[in-house]
Order: structure tokens, then C-alpha cells, then sequence
């Protein structure tokens, strides 16, 4: 049996996490054909089948789950000692992938990308915007950014950003002729354009009064699953939205949205940056991680 490469066993190792040539292919630079040539190369090599692959799907065999089990570690371990290297350095660099929501993308990453990239020009920053919650470590990313209540236990989380509100938004003339709700439960008598999760649950507006709680499922012609569409379709006047206060701050300032029901949202703690426990951790994640402690303590003096 010949003996197989380095870069045919990342390559499956790419592939095998992803399930997906396309994504594999995206990860490591090169075109799709590349990586399933190397793929068949390697299964050719080693004289065993190590995906299945149909026109819809990319997974493992039984022996290339058993590959990929050895390898992962082994992977680890070639990129711990990467880093060890990469910490003598005087400016950190390497590749960092992170994965955000739409919310967390644009009100608290997307204002300091260019920011951070002048301090570490030698960092390669990707991100990846996902309203599904993802599994970063199996995904290959670095960290995510999500809000609190989405972490998972095991992760380490920092805070990112200041508070975040939701408000409930109309334009004036969905309003016109209209009375504004005054509690959430007035909500009924309106059309509330709802969002749907990936998950395929419709978001319950929540609510919350002098430690007091409410949650309105939304009652409406609309359900959409992008934040912009939410936002577009109050603008044309489709119905009330519920949505962060950030994302529509030049429409309430330029009046074409108007906030309504505001003693009932209560500004939150907002999104943080999480990562999983490792024993090396990458130059570049302490970079971030070190610029965002930076901004946070400047907001908290400001």
C-alpha cells in the first residue's frame, strides 16, 4: 500500500467534517474538482472506500469515520504547534474564522472589522453570517457571536458590544387611521410581521414590565426568515415589526419608522463572542479577543 500524502488526508478531513465538497473546497482555497481528486487519489492509495457520496449527500464510511477519529487529534496537535511558533511572532497572524448572526454581524462586528484589520494586517479574517446556530468546533470556525442565551455551556464566552433592545416598529402609515398598541396584549389587534427561525419556530415577541413577562406569538399575513425583509416590509407599511433597535436607528431618526410599545422592552446584556476550551489557543483568536476587551473597557470609561 502506497504510502498517503499530508495534504490528501487534510483534504478528506476537510471533507468529512463539512459533507460537502463545495464547502471543503471553500475552506481550503483550491476548486471542487481538486479536492475530489485528491480524495479518489487517497481512497485509491489506501484501497478503501472512504466516502459515500450520492448527488445529494457527502458522508463518511465506516472506515472514514475510524480515519477521520485518528486524524482529528493528530490535526490538533500540528496546529497547536503551529501556534506555539506563531506566539514568538511580533505581530500575530494565520487565518481566523468566525461565524455571527445577521443581528450580531451588523451591529457589533461589522463596525470594528476594519478597525482590527489595520492593527493585525498580518490576520486573514473570515466571516461567516448564519442565522441557524451553528456548532463552531465541527463547523471549523474559530468562535462565534451569538447572544447569551444561545451559548452552549461548555463554550468561553466574552462579552461583545454593549446592552441590545428589541422595540416594536411601524411605519406612520400602516399607523394612520390605526390606534398604536399600548400593551403587548393590543398586539392582537394588529398585523404583526413574524420570523422564522431555521429551526422552523416562529419567534414569540417577548416582552418584559417591572420584572413582569409577557410573550405574543404574532398574528399576521407575514412570516419571513431575513432581518432585511422584516425591516423592508415595515417600511412599506405590511405591519408592526419586532427587531433590534440598532438595525433601524437611521429609520427612527428619519421618522420612517416609529417605536411603539417602549416601557415593555428593556435594554439586555446583548451578544458575546464564544470559543471552545483548547490547550493552545490561535494568535489570532487572542488578538480578537484581546481588541474586544480593549473596545469594551473604552465603551465602559466613554
Amino acid at each position: 500500500m502506497a504510502r498517503p500524502d499530508l495534504p490528501e488526508l487534510a483534504a478528506f478531513a476537510v471533507v468529512a467534517r463539512h459533507r460537502s465538497f463545495r464547502r471543503a473546497a471553500i475552506e481550503l482555497g483550491v476548486s471542487a474538482s481538486a479536492v475530489s481528486h485528491a480524495i479518489r487519489g487517497l481512497e485509491e492509495r489506501l484501497g478503501v472506500r472512504l466516502l459515500n457520496r450520492t448527488t445529494r449527500s457527502v458522508n463518511p464510511s465506516e472506515a472514514g469515520e475510524r480515519l477521520l477519529a485518528r486524524l482529528q487529534p493528530a490535526f490538533r496537535d500540528i496546529a497547536d504547534a503551529v501556534e506555539e511558533v506563531n506566539q514568538f511572532r511580533h505581530s500575530p497572524a494565520g487565518t481566523l474564522k468566525i461565524n455571527a448572526s445577521i443581528p450580531a454581524a451588523a451591529l457589533v462586528l461589522a463596525p470594528m472589522v476594519a478597525r482590527f484589520l489595520a492593527a493585525y494586517p498580518d490576520i486573514r479574517l473570515e466571516i461567516a453570517v448564519d442565522s441557524a446556530l451553528v456548532d463552531v468546533v465541527a463547523s471549523g470556525f474559530d468562535a462565534g457571536i451569538r447572544l447569551g442565551e444561545q451559548l452552549e455551556r461548555d463554550m468561553v464566552a466574552v462579552r461583545f458590544g454593549g446592552e441590545q433592545r428589541m422595540i416594536v416598529v411601524a411605519a406612520p402609515a400602516y399607523l394612520a387611521g390605526r390606534p398604536p398598541p399600548q400593551t403587548p396584549r393590543d398586539l392582537a389587534e394588529h398585523r404583526c410581521i413574524g420570523y422564522r427561525f431555521p429551526s422552523g419556530a416562529v419567534y414569540a415577541w417577548e416582552f418584559e414590565q417591572d420584572g413582569r413577562e409577557l410573550t405574543v406569538p404574532p398574528a399576521g399575513p407575514l412570516i419571513v426568515d431575513e432581518q432585511w425583509l422584516i425591516i423592508r416590509s415595515a417600511l412599506d407599511g405590511a405591519g408592526l415589526a419586532f427587531v433590534f433597535e440598532g438595525m433601524v436607528a437611521a429609520e427612527l431618526v428619519e421618522g420612517r419608522l416609529v417605536p411603539l410599545l417602549q416601557d415593555w422592552t428593556p435594554p439586555f446584556p446583548g451578544f458575546f463572542l464564544y470559543y471552545p476550551r483548547q490547550r493552545q489557543m490561535p494568535a489570532a483568536l487572542r488578538a480578537f479577543i484581546d481588541f474586544i476587551r480593549a473596545d469594551n473597557l473604552a465603551a465602559s470609561r466613554g
